[in-house]
């Protein structure tokens, strides 16, 4: 199996070494896993491409290589340049830094490469490690997400649901803000929504007196609804949530052609 690994946090970040252990047991010995990752830092950029610039890219080592771009980017470079000649089989993007579940999910670099990765009909799997207080100060972190994250895998690869339509599924994976040995198991969620936790902007002066606004977080242990993705993972759970990239709300459409031919006759 030949695996594509990228992320938001950038080419440096530790969980990308922790994604790319779980994508080597995933590939196997005679497997290929290959980096393609952000030059710096982008998370909050979604599914944004650079439509109107260039990107540059640059080879680190064997099979591993940096883009001045967005998660996104790294996918198209990934898929159409690095590995051209072998499209991958499987696209992982993270292990981000921080939990995408919820309302981050709009938000999230980290999910956006693989919205990417899916609208290319390749397998794409989104993954997150939820930080709080029972986790973010462990010497590793990512514990839950390193001991954990290939049995996850192997799962979705095992069941194959993934669709077939031009719009096909992908996985947004969570993993709970503990440790490895408090993880309770995992549960297959819709995404939540933290109430009176959305983004925002603070205001502040430089000393020249020039007004800048930066964009301010809420607070992340907010619980979301009973059993959605959020939730699970403040009560020590690994939330898999399958994804769409068909943003067409059906039930709406639906009941709008109705409203309409009853508006026309």
């Amino acid at each position: 199996m030949k695996i594509l690994i990228t992320n938001d946090d950038g080419i440096n970040a530790p969980g990308l070494s922790v994604l790319e252990n779980i994508a080597q047991i995933i590939a196997g010995p005679n497997g290929e896993v290959w980096t393609v990752a952000p030059s710096s830092e982008q998370s909050g950029v979604a599914h944004c491409i650079s439509f109107t610039k260039p990107m540059q890219i640059s080879k680190i080592s064997d099979r591993k290589f940096s883009v001045d771009g967005s998660p996104a980017d790294c996918v198209l470079a990934g898929i159409y340049d690095v590995m051209k000649s072998d499209k991958p089989d499987l696209i992982l993007s993270g292990v981000n830094r921080g939990n995408n579940s919820a309302d981050n999910a709009l938000y999230s670099g980290t999910i956006g490469a693989a919205i990417e990765g899916t609208i290319h009909k390749i397998k794409s799997i989104a993954l997150s490690q939820y930080l709080g207080p029972r986790n973010i100060n462990n010497k590793d972190p990512f514990e839950a997400a390193n001991y954990y994250g290939a049995e996850i895998i192997k799962k979705l690869l095992k069941h194959n649901e993934w669709g077939t339509g031009d719009y096909r599924v992908f996985y947004n994976v969570n993993f709970p803000p503990v440790g490895a040995k408090e993880v309770l198991g995992s549960k297959l969620t819709p995404l939540g929504f933290r109430e009176n936790s959305s983004f925002s902007v603070e205001p502040s002066l430089s000393p020249g007196g020039k007004r800048f606004l930066w964009i301010k977080g809420g607070p992340q242990d907010i619980p979301t609804k009973e059993n959605t993705d959020a939730a699970v993972n403040l009560n020590g759970f690994i939330s898999i949530t399958p994804m769409n990239t068909d943003l067409t709300d059906y039930s709406s459409l639906e009941k709008l052609i109705k409203k309409f031919r009853q508006h026309d006759t």
